[in-house]
């Protein structure tokens, strides 16, 4: 099984179609007004072409997906959305590779960010208390929908110890 993770190009817009709205079907049955929920193929293309997306394949397939964007309003931050694990994907540690990827590689060692930012519904059953675990803390919330609240949540990123002592 071979793994890559790479930046997304315009050319995956089809296949994250695919991902992100079979992934987000849970999300579309619990009436969370997430917008990747309800996104088409034009949505995801504007995506693509205006922020920066990253894909994990195995075997040439896009399991999962995570884009990166800046939200000036809010946070110096990167931000982190449109997290999607392909069903076919889910369980086997997949997203938490991905994640990992984009937190470490690109946020702390590429952009040379000290922390990131996510958000998420609070209505949601088990992703406020899985990012919590992830090292995630709340600091910021707005509505969301006529029933619901954004939950943003920020993580300090620690820098890579030097091997050369």
């Amino acid at each position: 099984m071979s793994e890559v993770y790479r930046l997304a190009t315009i050319d995956d817009a089809e296949e994250q179609f695919q991902v992100i709205h079979h992934a987000y079907a849970s999300i579309r049955e619990l009436g969370i007004t997430f917008l990747a929920a309800n996104a088409d193929i034009d949505l995801i293309r504007d995506n693509l072409l205006n922020n920066t997306s990253y894909v994990l394949e195995i075997d040439g397939a896009i399991a999962a997906t995570l884009s990166l964007k800046n939200l000036p309003e809010l946070t110096e931050l990167p931000f982190l959305y449109w997290f999607a694990v392909s069903p076919a994907y889910k369980n086997q540690g997949i997203g938490n590779r991905l994640l990992a990827y984009v937190e470490e590689v690109i946020v702390r060692d590429t952009l040379l960010a000290d922390g990131v930012v996510l958000a998420t519904s609070q209505k949601h059953p088990w992703l406020l208390t899985m990012y919590q675990r992830k090292g995630y803390e709340a600091f910021f919330q707005r509505p969301l929908g006529d029933s619901d609240t954004l939950i943003y949540l920020k993580k300090k990123l620690l820098k890579q110890a030097s091997l050369a002592q």
